[in-house]
């Protein structure tokens, strides 16, 4: 996947981030991108993040990078966390960043994402699935699930209704639903797609997918828990694989997968195994691309010292509520 083509670089995604009230930063040229949200926290200060960036040529990193730390300290920028797209760009970046650079407490983007080549006939992509994915794709088509694309209010509210419920059942905590509002209403038409998967005139599963680029991205979903017999889930990914592949898309991004919490039987319980099986059963030999996660480039040692203090400090406290506080 052409890595120039990362969506949360993208005007789009700073336009939607400022639409929600946050304040962004554009550090842009010809050949480097390393846009971000400026995040602003208690008793520490301000800092940089830049998703899944920056990305570039490699060879092209060393200046850009100077240049972006000299404007996030005229800003007051107190680290800059990144998150490379690869191990390559992660030794270039700390070539130039010297010893500032360390890995963050914890990852924002998920670390591995299942993206699939969608390059092939129609007829190769379902050969090369799981059989069961196959056969409830066929199964959903026969019991009269039909699935469109729509940006209806009553189709918006389904979605939105749906996103809180599945998270709800799967113990995920979501964004807030004016989060989604928002989405919806700044994305343009040809960029973000609604689709929606119908039965019986009853609403079952509905999917936001992004056109960006080469790639089209499933960006948010949320199911019924009702008719789950149907398979509605099933045929509307591979309805959304078909029109992804009549845009022209070489790539549709399932999202992120943890392929080791889905190997372990005895942590069946946790959501992510369920997700990542439905997703890896549309092409079960692709291999997830691996990120290397996020890093800080530290700007100013004291703050970001108190930062990790606190960090610590509040992840203990939420330990002892767990498992200790009844």
């Amino acid at each position: 996947m052409d890595k120039q083509t990362e969506f949360l670089q993208s005007e789009n995604w700073l336009t939607f981030q400022e639409a929600t009230g946050k304040d962004v930063a554009r550090f842009s040229s010809e050949r480097f991108s390393a846009n971000g949200i400026i995040h602003k926290l208690p008793l520490v200060g301000r800092y940089l993040y830049v998703p899944r960036g920056p990305i570039g040529e490699i060879s092209n990193f060393q200046f850009p990078i100077s240049k972006l730390i000299a404007e996030a300290k005229k800003r007051k920028m107190k680290w800059i966390r990144i998150e490379p797209q690869t191990d390559e760009d992660l030794n270039s970046i700390k070539k130039a960043a010297g010893k500032k650079i360390v890995k963050a407490p914890h990852d924002i983007q998920p670390q591995e994402m299942f993206v699939v080549d969608i390059t092939q006939p129609e007829e190769e992509l379902l050969a090369a699935m799981k059989p069961k994915t196959r056969y409830n794709i066929r199964l959903a088509s026969k019991r009269g699930v039909k699935v469109f694309a729509s940006r209806e209010r009553k189709y918006r509210a389904a979605f939105l209704d749906l996103v809180t419920k599945t998270a709800d059942r799967k113990g995920i905590v979501p964004h807030p639903r004016a989060y989604y509002e928002k989405l919806l209403a700044v994305l343009p038409q040809e960029t973000g797609r609604l689709f929606v998967a119908e039965y019986e005139g009853r609403i079952l599963t509905a999917n936001l997918l992004i056109i960006f680029g080469a790639s089209a991205i499933y960006l948010h979903g949320g199911s019924n828990d009702t008719h789950r017999d149907v398979m509605a889930p099933y045929l509307l990914q591979w309805e959304q694989i078909k029109f992804a592949k009549a845009q022209g898309c070489a790539h549709y991004d399932f999202g992120g997968v943890r392929t080791q919490v889905a190997n372990r039987v005895l942590q069946i319980t946790n959501p992510w195994v369920g997700i990542t099986r439905f997703k890896m059963g549309f092409s079960p030999l692709t291999v997830p691309t691996i990120f290397p996660g996020a890093y800080d480039i530290i700007l100013n040692p004291q703050a970001y010292f108190l930062y990790r203090r606190l960090y610590d400090l509040k992840k203990s406290l939420n330990y002892v509520r767990k498992f200790v506080i009844r």
